[in-house]
């Protein structure tokens, strides 16, 4: 049986027309799931008898399930959710003053295995579907208007939990759609940012993706130093990896965003910085410096606050745009970099942050 979440509008207009029922009812089946949030089909009484019995015998509503969640001292949710098959993934919410981000995954563990992820340690399980990406997003919607506000809603989704997006191109492009389908999710464009590591071939591909904004996991301008830190760095170096980025299509008035994790004494220094100048495009480049986030086992530390704005300003002074990423629910191990699918440590935490259970 097929989840409703992992059909586009497009999918489903096809679907219903190629059962005899008109493309108009897609549309009707979308308001009742997306603009009322309301899956008990025999209440959709604008939608005939007959299709309302086709639709209960041919698709499911399935969400993942929130099982566990924290709330960080600054005000960061993590949430574990369960697939059908009782897999699971971490997606953060995280707030700020004048929006609410999602940070979503795409796979169950990650293939590219950076030095510096916590994800990376545990393997590469499976993609998810487009319906359970897009589910995340749906599932921990309910979950705050039920538990925090009933007129909560994120503002902006971020591709940068657990896996590597692009890896799973097909499932994170539907669910993209519809993240920015007005009859679904209706994000804007440039509330939805697609992150990755450096998937050549993919990024090539990114002219049939939907026009969201695209961030370029980099942390080094130096290919020995971004091989150690990531392994896709001995297939798609820095000089292959600029050949596709140049293909990218960008609407007018947008640029890239080269995320960089500043890491003690490995990839803040002077050469450091005269690297990146080299390498990136002042107009067409935004860079955000991230200052690493230790986690249990991590071999790399933390840079001193003073050393990261240090680092900022040498890159303004050269005229880049660049920004310091604000470390957020670390205490819960919620920022980037810190996620993993590690139930069995769940009892560990449950005496020093903020927990429940369902």
């Amino acid at each position: 049986m097929k989840n409703i979440f992992d059909f586009t509008l497009d999918d489903l207009t096809v679907f219903m027309v190629e059962h005899g029922f008109s493309q108009f009812s897609a549309k009707q089946v979308f308001d009742w799931v997306y603009k009322k949030t309301n899956f008990n089909i025999d209440e959709w009484t604008n939608i005939s008898k007959k299709c309302r019995e086709f639709l209960k015998e041919s698709i499911e509503f399935y969400l993942p399930k929130v099982i566990w969640d924290a709330l960080s001292k600054d005000g960061t949710r993590k949430f574990l959710v369960q697939m059908k098959d009782n897999h699971t993934v971490e997606t953060v919410v995280i707030a700020s003053r004048d929006r609410l981000t999602q940070c979503i995954s795409s796979q169950v563990g990650c293939a590219i295995g950076c030095t510096f992820c916590h994800t990376g340690t545990q393997g590469f399980t499976r993609h998810l579907t487009a319906g359970e990406i897009a589910g995340q997003y749906m599932a921990i919607t309910l979950w705050l208007r039920n538990n925090v506000h009933p007129d909560e809603r994120m503002s902006n989704i971020v591709f940068m939990g657990q896996g590597e997006p692009l890896h799973n191109y097909e499932n994170v492009k539907k669910a993209t759609t519809n993240f920015l389908n007005d009859r679904a999710f209706g994000l804007s464009q440039r509330k939805v940012t697609l992150s990755t590591s450096g998937l050549v071939p993919k990024i090539k591909m990114l002219h049939d993706f939907p026009p969201v904004n695209i961030a370029i996991s980099l942390h080094s301008a130096i290919d020995d130093n971004r091989t150690e830190l990531m392994p896709i760095n001995k297939v798609y170096d820095l000089k292959r990896l600029f050949e596709a980025i140049k293909e990218i299509p960008l609407k007018a008035h947008r640029r890239i965003t080269y995320e960089y994790l500043l890491i003690d004494s490995f990839n803040d220094r002077k050469e450091d910085i005269e690297a990146l100048s080299n390498l990136l495009k002042i107009k067409e480049s935004k860079i955000n410096l991230i200052p690493f986030n230790e986690y249990p086992g991590s071999k790399y530390k933390k840079p001193s606050a003073k050393k990261v704005l240090w680092f900022m300003d040498q890159m303004c002074q050269r005229g880049y745009t660049c920004t310091v990423r604000a470390t957020k629910g670390d205490d819960i191990l919620a920022a980037c970099g810190q996620l993993k699918t590690q139930y069995e440590q769940l009892n560990t935490w449950d005496n020093q942050i903020e927990v429940s259970r369902v």
